[in-house]
């Protein structure tokens, strides 16, 4: 079995195993059975856990993260140093993902699942991780934003910027399951490109909505039982 090979099948299996069941659920031995290599294959080549996870990170976000600054490049040649608008910023990170070849169908998803769990496991070498080795296009792209959207507060983007990001993860995630929805309900089939294209028009609506002060409920407005 070549090198390139046997690095493939730990990395496909292990990408799936822990979107599947999560980062500290999912045993080496899991991993190479369903790789179907040993365990020295994998000490071999990634040397522990902590490492085969950032290189099942890395396979996706290193090629993303090139493909994404070239856009934003682009991007901001064509603006001529103006400011690129919310949809520009937002079109120019959606089609950089939904672009990148994919191994399999399910490439944007599983990725998306992995993502999340990023965030919500306890994950810290994870996220070291990630901020160390693509924290200057996440800058980047943190920084276009706050240009398109100078009217906001920082705490306000903060929590848009949130609501985008966990918009995004749980549609791009669950692409598979809804578009099987959509075909059953309505008879329509549909792409991730055209999932995309719906999306980020939503994402931009919602970051600029009408900044409304929220007014709480008192216990005079409850309802007598």
């Amino acid at each position: 079995m070549a090198q390139s090979d046997t690095v493939d099948r730990i990395l496909d299996a292990a990408e799936e195993l822990f979107a599947d069941r999560g980062f500290s659920e999912t045993s080496l031995r899991m991993i190479t059975s369903k790789a179907k290599v040993n365990l020295a294959a994998v000490n071999y080549h990634f040397g522990s856990k902590n490492a085969l996870i950032h290189a099942v990170f890395a396979r996706f976000l290193t090629p993303f993260s090139a493909t994404l600054e070239t856009a934003f490049d682009e991007l901001e040649e064509r603006c001529d140093g103006k400011p690129p608008t919310l949809n520009q910023t937002l079109w120019a990170l959606t089609e950089s993902a939904v672009r990148m070849p994919q191994r399999n169908e399910k490439g944007i998803s599983i990725f998306m699942r992995l993502l999340g769990l990023a965030y919500t496991q306890s994950q810290g070498h994870l996220r070291k991780f990630l901020e160390q080795e693509y924290g200057d296009p996440f800058s980047r792209f943190m920084r276009l934003l706050k240009e398109a959207t100078p009217q906001l507060s920082s705490v306000d983007r903060y929590w848009r910027i949130q609501f985008m990001l966990g918009a995004t993860a749980f549609t791009m995630s669950s692409s598979d399951a809804l578009r099987d929805i959509l075909q059953n309900k309505l008879g329509v089939e549909t792409t991730i490109q055209e999932i995309a294209a719906r999306l980020v028009p939503f994402l931009a609506a919602g970051m600029q909505a009408e900044d409304k002060m929220l007014i709480p409920i008192s216990d005079s407005h409850a309802p007598v039982a």
